[in-house]
C-alpha cells in the first residue's frame, strides 16, 4: 500500500477526508443548494432592498434636497458591483471546481493502484461484495477518463452539471438589482417617501418567502428572522445616526 498517497490513513479514512474536500468546492456561493442564477437575483434582491431603505431614510432623515440624484449615483455604482461580486464568486467555485479535477486526474495517473482500492472502498460502503465487486472495480478502472467522472461523483460528491457559467449568477444578480433600483428610483422621481418605502418593504420579505419556499425551509420562519434582522439593522443605523448628532 502506497502511504504516501493516502498519507498515513487506509482507503476508507482517505475516502471520508475527500468527501470533506469535495463539499466544500460544491457549497454554493450564496449559501444555497439553488440554481446559481436564482440565488443571485434572490440575494442581490434582499441584500438591495435593505440597502437602499436604509440610505433612503438617511438621505431623509438628513434633509437631503435632491435624493433622487444620490440614488441615481448610488445604484450605477451598487449595480456595477453586485453583478461583478456574482461574476467573480462563480469563477472562484469554478477555479477550485478545476483544482480537484487536475488533482484527483494527477492522483489517478500516478496512483492508479490506489485509486482502484478507493473504489473498491466505496462499493463496499454500498453494498457490493466480491465476485462482483472485483467486475465493477475492473470495468470503471479500464478507462481513466471515466475513472476520472466516477472519482469526482462518488469519491469528491461533484456534480458537474449542476455548475453553471458565473456570467449567468452575474446576470442574475444584476436583473435582482435592476428590479430593486427600478422601483425605488420611480417612487423617489414620484416623491412618494412611503411608496419607496413600501416598495422595499414588499421586495424585501417578497424575495424571502419565494426564496425559502423554492429550498423548501419554513416560509414563517425564513420571514419573521429576516425581518427581525433587517428591522434590527434598520433600527441600528437609525440610531447609531441620531447619536452621532
Amino acid at each position: 500500500m502506497n502511504w504516501n498517497h493516502f498519507k498515513g490513513k487506509n482507503a476508507f479514512q482517505h475516502l471520508k477526508e475527500a468527501r470533506k474536500k469535495g463539499s466544500k468546492a460544491t457549497t454554493e456561493m450564496h449559501g444555497t443548494e439553488a440554481p446559481g442564477y436564482f440565488a443571485a437575483a434572490a440575494d442581490t434582491i434582499k441584500d438591495s432592498a435593505l440597502i437602499y431603505l436604509s440610505f433612503y431614510l438617511l438621505l431623509i432623515f438628513f434633509e437631503v434636497s435632491s435624493p433622487l440624484f444620490f440614488l441615481i449615483f448610488f445604484s450605477i455604482s451598487f449595480l456595477i458591483w453586485k453583478a461583478g461580486r456574482s461574476a467573480l464568486l462563480g469563477w472562484a467555485r469554478l477555479e477550485r471546481l478545476h483544482r480537484l479535477i487536475e488533482q484527483e486526474r494527477w492522483e489517478i495517473e500516478h496512483h492508479h493502484a490506489q485509486e482502484k482500492e478507493e473504489l473498491a472502498a466505496m462499493y463496499v460502503q454500498k453494498g457490493f461484495s466480491s465476485p462482483l465487486l472485483d467486475q465493477v472495480v475492473d470495468v470503471l478502472s479500464a478507462d481513466d477518463n471515466r475513472l476520472l467522472q466516477v472519482m469526482l461523483e462518488e469519491e469528491l460528491g461533484l456534480t458537474l452539471e449542476s455548475y453553471e457559467h458565473p456570467l449567468k449568477q452575474a446576470l442574475g444578480a444584476f436583473f435582482g438589482g435592476l428590479i430593486v433600483i427600478s422601483g425605488t428610483l420611480f417612487f423617489a422621481w414620484i416623491g412618494k417617501t412611503i411608496g419607496v418605502v413600501l416598495f422595499l418593504l414588499f421586495l424585501f420579505l417578497s424575495a424571502t418567502l419565494i426564496f425559502a419556499k423554492r429550498e423548501g425551509n419554513e416560509l414563517i420562519k425564513a420571514l419573521v428572522w429576516n425581518f427581525a434582522i433587517g428591522t434590527l439593522a434598520i433600527l441600528a443605523l437609525y440610531f447609531m445616526t441620531r447619536w452621532a448628532l
